[in-house]
């Protein structure tokens, strides 16, 4: 087997890891509004504090890992997000929030650096697959949290939840200290990441792509909540829910990661991922009322490509970055998703309980369509570009 499949396994880990704790919390809402007293929008901005505290870090971390190389980068923000978790399980709302910020700031490493370890070491027409691979952690995470999390707080309290968390984390920061290097020849970044940051394609790349966070992050929050307290299903029924619709949604990372492979762009397939959510979340909102099996066939699949689509859109923004500045450049177009995922929670949580349920459905497939028209016209891939056709065995 070639090392690069062996980085593209480490960060695989590394961002499953990461995932675990900014969307596999999620499943565990219920259990985190009665250990902290808190209403379900309060719940929301408990669960956005990892998505602020990762959105204010990726640029930061983008430049350190262009500079310093992925395995450093990625070993110290493991490690802080490790001790992060740690300490919320020994606080209160408050103290956790904040803890949960700072698992954001460390965790951020893993975004921008893992995406630039697979950028370094695979080539154009397989790096939509590994990509894939790479993005099908985070709802693999998010699935396998979803399966564990819940009886461990429910069993041993919301403390041991987060000691478990903390425990994985340091775990795979370890892995990548050891196993992790950068292939021969690897370019460094200098210090000309402004550039990167004023690409207009990129600019409208990352908005389209924090747009398309509202309908991921609508279902990927509220839909524990949804169908336990709307719907009367029991929290461990719906974390199942969860757990599927997540991993239905990680495989569907991979299909379109081949897809783009196959047809040579990135931001076709995600316009047409783009539609589908929309016309999906319509639907969901229609049948808010349906018997519950016909609105779960629904509401699984819309989950699923609401999550499906972020390695095309990550992919895209590290092709578009000059050699040695791939991690600036995903950290950039994911600096967008993190501010949306920071506030989609609660804002989908407040229009939930004070309008409608259908209401916070219908402003996610808003969010789809203007993400849609976002990405039109604009054609890619350079596939030709020296960037474009490095690869490395």
């Amino acid at each position: 087997m070639g090392y690069r499949w062996v980085v593209l396994l480490i960060g695989a880990l590394a961002q499953g890891t990461n995932a675990a704790v900014f969307l596999g919390l999620s499943a565990i809402s219920p259990q985190l509004r009665d250990h902290f007293s808190l209403t379900l929008p309060q719940v929301g901005l408990l669960l956005g504090a990892v998505n602020l505290g990762t959105m204010i870090a990726l640029v930061p971390w983008g430049f350190f890992a262009d500079k310093r190389g992925e395995r450093l980068a990625m070993t110290v923000g493991g490690v802080g997000a490790a001790a992060c978790l740690l300490a919320v399980a020994l606080g209160n709302a408050w103290i956790a929030g904040l803890a949960l910020l700072g698992a954001g700031l460390f965790g951020a490493s893993v975004n921008a650096a893992s995406g630039r370890a697979v950028m370094s070491w695979f080539r154009s027409g397989g790096r939509g697959l590994a990509m894939g691979v790479r993005q099908t952690a985070t709802p693999l995470g998010a699935a396998l949290t979803a399966a564990f999390l819940p009886g461990i707080a429910i069993t041993s309290g919301v403390p041991a939840a987060f000691v478990a968390l903390a425990s994985v984390t340091a775990l795979v920061a370890l892995a990548v200290a050891l196993l992790v290097r950068e292939p021969p020849g690897a370019t460094r970044g200098g210090s000309d990441h402004g550039l990167v940051l004023k690409d207009p394609k990129l600019l409208r790349l990352s908005l389209a792509s924090g747009l398309l966070v509202v309908p991921q992050f609508t279902a990927t929050a509220l839909l524990v909540a949804m169908l336990s307290d709307h719907r009367g299903m029991t929290v461990t029924a719906a974390a199942i829910v969860f757990g599927i619709a997540q991993a239905v949604g990680g495989a569907g990372r991979l299909v379109v990661g081949v897809w783009s492979d196959r047809v040579r762009s990135r931001i076709g397939p995600l316009k047409i991922v783009a539609v589908a959510t929309a016309v999906g979340f319509v639907l969901v909102a229609v049948l808010d009322q349906a018997p519950l099996p016909v609105l779960l066939a629904v509401l699984v699949p819309t989950t699923a490509l609401a999550v499906c689509w972020n390695g095309l859109a990550v992919t895209e923004a590290g092709e578009l970055a000059p050699d040695g500045r791939s991690a600036t450049a995903i950290a950039m177009q994911n600096s967008a998703n993190y501010l949306s995922a920071a506030v989609t929670p609660f804002i989908a949580g407040w229009v939930a309980v004070s309008v409608s349920w259908p209401a916070a459905m219908l402003l996610a497939a808003l969010a789809a369509v203007v993400a849609r028209f976002l990405l039109h016209p604009w054609r890619s891939l350079r596939a030709n570009s020296p960037q474009n056709s490095r690869s490395v065995s």
